[in-house]
């Protein structure tokens, strides 16, 4: 299991005693065929959902373990309307359209297994009446939509290696004036530009770059082996090419991995930290890759870029040259109707490089 799963598999068994029991027959019931990753997703939705039942006098329970199947027996339709509308509109950060289909989704996964599948010792269903059953949640993530919330928030042609060389330079320059800052960055930068690279000219997601090993790397072929997203099969992992650049970015870093961040030999993590105190490196965390990689494009003046736009990026240009069938390959999608975003990416992208090119061609007649 790799190393995302098995952090995310701790923590479900955490959640799972503050949750009802039929939750936990439901957890074991789907473990078999999704990520505990998922499933921890399930769970904190789940969480919400029973935490706002309580808050909203629709259960008696006390605790979110002790809201009763009874209680979501006679749940009404505005119930479920209130908390639709308690997710789009709660101060703590409402939720995009897409967000609350996704929560209103786990919900309606849960009650088709209480309703359809899971039996008392009578062998009846455990729950009697399936109010999410006449929830209708409709598909928002299109692709075309996709496209035109990602036009001006992805790297483009020249942007890609701009982005890379100001993390080895740039950003530095601007840190000029603090000794602070530019010390943590003199240390980092290399390793740093590398993930950057490695995401821009692969396509890898975040979750793929964190479970990296060194043994997963092929540096001759340009090759890595990554637990992609969605294959249950524990024990394999797909190979999944890099571009040139990264591997220049790639030697350049494996050069100071051990002296700049004192990882002992049974650390295996291909890109580590060294936190302040400590006296040997450890792997790097999710959270920390996405926030490293947000304050470099805040200062890059692209304040909207975060590590899923660069494999959008690179999905974007990669599309150029390549075919849709070869470009899901190379991200690792289920199907090409997630690939099509880029697409619709492209048309955009090409359409404005050949009125760039009419306005050379009219500045050169001039």
């Amino acid at each position: 299991m790799n190393i995302q799963k098995i952090i995310d598999r701790r923590k479900l068994d955490e959640k799972m005693p503050g949750l009802p029991w039929y939750v936990q027959q439901f957890m074991d019931y789907k473990l078999p065929d999704l990520s505990p990753s998922t499933l921890l997703e399930y769970v904190r939705d789940y969480e919400a959902f029973f935490s706002w039942l309580r808050s909203e006098g629709l259960s008696t329970g006390e605790t979110n373990a002790q809201v009763t199947l009874e209680e979501l027996e006679t749940l009404h339709m505005d119930s479920i309307t209130g908390f639709r509308l308690f997710l789009s509109t709660k101060r703590e950060g409402s939720n995009s359209r897409i967000t609350i289909s996704r929560k209103l989704s786990s919900l309606r996964s849960l009650f088709h297994y209480l309703s359809q599948i899971a039996e008392d010792e009578n062998f009846y269903p455990l729950l009697k009446r399936n109010i999410m059953a006449k929830v209708e949640i409709k598909r928002i993530h299109k692709p075309k939509d996709t496209a035109a919330k990602l036009k001006g928030k992805i790297l483009e042609e020249e942007e890609l290696l701009e982005f890379i060389g100001y993390i080895y330079e740039g950003y530095g320059q601007d840190l000029a004036d603090n000794k602070q800052a530019l010390y943590s960055y003199e240390i980092n930068k290399e390793r740093d530009a590398c993930i950057a690279s490695l995401i821009l000219n692969s396509g890898l997601r975040v979750s793929e770059i964190v479970n990296l090993n060194l043994d997963d790397l092929d540096i001759n072929n340009k090759l890595l082996y990554v637990y992609r997203k969605g294959n249950n099969d524990e024990t394999f992992k797909t190979p999944v090419y890099f571009r040139e650049q990264s591997k220049d970015d790639l030697v350049l870093y494996l050069s100071l991995r051990h002296t700049r961040y004192r990882a002992p030999k049974k650390e295996k993590a291909l890109f580590v930290t060294r936190p302040n105190g400590s006296t040997e490196g450890k792997r790097m965390t999710k959270r920390a890759i996405q926030a490293m990689i947000i304050k470099y494009a805040k200062r890059f003046g692209k304040p909207y870029l975060t590590v899923h736009k660069l494999r959008h990026s690179f999905a974007t240009d990669y599309y150029l040259q390549n075919d849709i069938y070869k470009t899901k390959e190379q991200l690792g999608h289920a199907s090409t109707e997630t690939t099509e975003v880029y697409a619709h990416l492209t048309d955009k992208t090409m359409s404005q490089a050949i009125e760039r090119r009419v306005e050379t061609l009219t500045d050169s007649a001039d």
